[in-house]
């Protein structure tokens, strides 16, 4: 008796000491439910954005961390693509050169975000492969900026706003992403 017991105490203090001792993010990011989605954002650099691409998808009620990771680069994948389409646009509009060569050169980022990284990250989340798709969505971030870049000396940025958006997204993709690892 004493030593049924004894292990009794022994398996409680070892099961007591086993959740002390583990990481909260290890155990906040289990499950599903809405509160995943405050608890995944809270580790990302935009948590409002996060919170609001999200939420607006029904699936994320009963996601999990990688089922948010999904909806994350579908959000991702549908905003660079209306980039690059408000990219487009504006190309047969634009008169001044240089305005004009600084949307060829993000039409030329726009497609390798559209055509390469995304489907990385895709690609990378669906098979559990999550090193790739922080990678993925870190290059849609690193085009982005660079994009951003090639209007420093523009007296106006037509795409600013979607610009940011994508950005800012890619970089909350590769943050709940992360978490995969």
């Amino acid at each position: 008796m004493n030593n049924t017991i004894s292990l009794t105490l022994l398996h409680l203090a070892f099961c007591f000491a086993l959740v002390s001792f583990t990481p909260i993010s290890a155990l906040e990011l289990h499950g599903t439910g809405a509160n995943m989605v405050e608890t995944t954002c809270q580790k990302t650099p935009f948590y409002n954005l996060c919170v609001s691409a999200l939420k607006s998808d029904p699936r994320s009620s009963g996601a999990d961390v990688a089922g948010l990771a999904q909806i994350g680069t579908d959000k991702l994948k549908a905003k660079a693509t209306a980039t690059l389409r408000q990219i487009t646009a504006q190309l047969k509009v634009a008169k001044d050169p240089k305005l004009k060569m600084a949307l060829r050169d993000c039409a030329d980022y726009y497609n390798a975000i559209v055509k390469y990284d995304i489907p990385v990250a895709v690609e990378a989340v669906t098979k559990g492969d999550p090193k790739f798709g922080v990678e993925g969505a870190t290059d849609a971030a690193n085009e982005a900026d660079a994009c951003g870049r090639g209007f420093k000396n523009q007296p106006k940025f037509p795409i600013y706003a979607s610009n940011k958006v994508v950005h800012d997204l890619s970089a909350v993709v590769a943050s709940i992403v992360q978490l995969l690892l």
